[in-house]
């Protein structure tokens, strides 16, 4: 028997953050015969395996696979809804709690039409003296299309072939497929009333840093969709060009012995950095570590995300600025 429904969960060990999304998803408003629920390792992890057979007393319509190996949440999801029995496929993330009656809402918007695709709403809760990543975080509640929430039928996903796995990590792959929606001229119904709770989990010490590699992705996406890529994703190259441009300008003019120009262009450089640094704080902690973090990550932010976006550039061979 067909479902209604089938929820896709990409995951990698991380058995305690799927159990919280599972116990939600398990106990949902939407009546348990109309849907099912697929979780999907990103690579041989028997612990997960074992976690999902422990609910299949609670539920029985649920199933876990696992890739031979690790190629990103693209390709989980891929597998995920391709295994799917349901007329609609919704998309979660495991460190999300989706709401009681998510299912039951998002169902009441379908109206038995083969290619459409909806994206719900999502709440990121907040301490009362956020971090710099919780704000990051919290920059998915007024994001127009991600995978932590959203539902498209299996029509449009075979009809745009899905996700493209050469998205490795967790970034631009959603983005991806709402471009693909959109060329197909696939309709998206945005911000339905079907609710996602996202919390921030704890970051370790300068996760910024070590999240720009993912800059590389966003030149293979601006090669697939330049002209979508500038509307809605970026519209002119970043001020970190600027700035890289004129630390070297004054490291090289130091060593020329042009002081006056250098102290000119490492005082520019200097000046756009404390900006950037005053801007991170505005709004967050203001605790030692946390300061101590967005002033040493600041000042490398600049140089690495250039460096992963020059060698996403060469990688995807396309001309792609920041």
């Amino acid at each position: 028997m067909r479902k209604k429904i089938s929820v896709i969960v990409p995951t990698y060990k991380r058995k305690n953050l799927l159990r919280k999304c599972l116990l939600n998803l398990i106990n949902q408003s939407f009546p348990v015969g109309d849907y099912e629920i697929i979780i999907v390792s990103d690579g041989p992890d028997e612990e997960t395996k074992i976690e999902i057979d422990a609910h299949k007393k609670a539920v029985n319509d649920i199933r876990f696979y696992s890739l031979p190996q690790k190629k990103g949440p693209a390709a989980a999801r891929n597998l995920g809804w391709q295994y799917a029995t349901g007329i609609l496929i919704a998309f979660t993330d495991d460190d999300c709690l989706p709401s009681e009656n998510w299912l039951r809402d998002a169902w009441a918007h379908y109206k038995g039409e083969e290619l459409i695709a909806y994206t719900g709403r999502i709440d990121v809760p907040l301490s009362k003296n956020p971090t710099d990543f919780e704000l990051v975080t919290a920059g998915l509640v007024d994001a127009d299309f991600v995978t932590a929430n959203c539902f498209c039928t299996k029509k449009a996903l075979e009809l745009t072939g899905g996700f493209d796995e050469q998205f490795s990590a967790a970034w631009r792959e959603d983005s991806d497929l709402e471009f693909k929606l959109l060329l197909n001229n696939i309709p998206i119904v945005r911000k339905i009333d079907a609710w996602v709770v996202h919390p921030v989990r704890k970051a370790p010490w300068g996760i910024s840093i070590k999240d720009q590699k993912k800059s590389m992705f966003n030149a293979l996406l601006y090669k697939k969709y330049p002209q979508l890529y500038r509307l809605r994703i970026q519209q002119k190259p970043s001020w970190y060009y600027l700035s890289i441009l004129l630390f070297i300008g004054g490291v090289v003019a130091l060593l020329a012995g042009l002081i006056a120009f250098a102290i000119a262009a490492l005082s520019g450089w200097l000046l756009l950095t404390l900006r950037f640094i005053g801007k991170r704080l505005q709004r967050t902690t203001k605790s030692f570590t946390h300061v101590a973090e967005m002033v040493v990550s600041s000042f490398l932010i600049p140089f690495l995300s250039v460096y992963w976006t020059l060698y996403g550039s060469y990688k995807y061979r396309v001309l792609y600025f920041v």
